[in-house]
């Protein structure tokens, strides 16, 4: 049994909101159940302190939205899993091949292909593609939390020069579809983040797998668990409401490794799970 085998990691979220009005609310918080991960899971959710049911839909990639449709009230989600092992290698669909080269709302990889060009363009092998691209978003850009909005994309990040993890995936994402890599967004829990939050890293298709890229290096990506897989953040939100109206008081996570965090070597290529 390899030390990935082995890992366990266990991870919480809490959800505090007022729906204010009636509508259908979306958490998009659950692990992902990929082969090769044992996952012990639980999640609860009450309005004005009445447990009620969620009805669960899994996403083309695995994604699971738990979805309830409220009259109003005082919400309380609360989610807790123990992810026991390493997940297989992903199934490659051919049509993710094509679909993660497209610009998407927060990927504006048509805006950024001349600057993608100018500085990476002489980067041949998709490993240095990678690794540069990387290295370069978490140099071009400072970590300063609250400085980006939600609407915010790429290209407003390249051009602020700051931002928080979505905003360097939406970056790296770009500028990795403007060199002719497919790349997406994933939303995980991150043992060893700071300050403790959900997080966004980037993947892109590199040797026939789908590999971790993350240019703020915050967290091993070994230790990542995945929770959504999509074009870009608006695919992957923790938290979404249709045809009511919300009031968020907040949300609080919690990811952890039993035992020592593995070390994490940027050159190195990683899958996650």
């Amino acid at each position: 049994m390899t030390n990935a085998d082995a890992m366990v990691r266990i991870v919480t979220a809490d959800i505090d909101l007022d729906v204010t009005s009636p509508g259908k609310v979306v958490f998009q918080i659950a692990v992902t159940r990929s082969p090769g991960l044992i996952v012990d899971e639980s999640f609860h959710l009450t309005c004005d302190g009445r447990e009620i049911s969620a009805e669960e839909v899994i996403g083309v990639t695995g994604s699971r939205f738990h979805v309830v449709q409220f009259d109003g009230g005082r919400v309380l989600m609360s989610y807790r899993a123990t992810v026991t092992g390493h997940a297989d290698v992903p199934e490659v669909i051919d049509y993710e091949l094509i679909e993660y080269l497209r610009p998407s709302r927060y990927a504006e990889s048509d805006k950024l292909a001349a600057i993608a060009f100018r500085q990476f363009g002489h980067l041949t092998k998709a490993q240095d593609l990678l690794g540069g691209i990387a290295a370069w978003v978490g140099d071009h850009l400072r970590y300063v939390s609250g400085s980006s909005d939600p609407i915010d994309g790429s290209v407003d990040t390249y051009l602020l020069g700051n931002g928080v993890c979505r905003d360097y995936a939406h970056l790296v994402v770009a500028l990795l579809r403007a060199r002719n890599v497919p790349a997406r967004l994933v939303a995980v829990y991150a043992p060893g983040l700071y300050p403790m939050d959900f997080h966004a890293v980037a993947e892109a298709f590199v040797d026939g797998q789908w590999r971790v890229v993350d240019g703020t290096l915050l967290a091993p990506r070994s230790s990542l668990v995945r929770i959504a897989t999509g074009r870009d953040a608006a695919d992957t939100a923790f938290v979404e409401n249709f045809g009511g109206s919300i009031n968020f008081n907040g949300a609080w996570v919690t990811a952890i490794v039993d035992g020592l965090l593995p070390n994490d070597d940027p050159r190195h290529l990683v899958t996650l799970g």
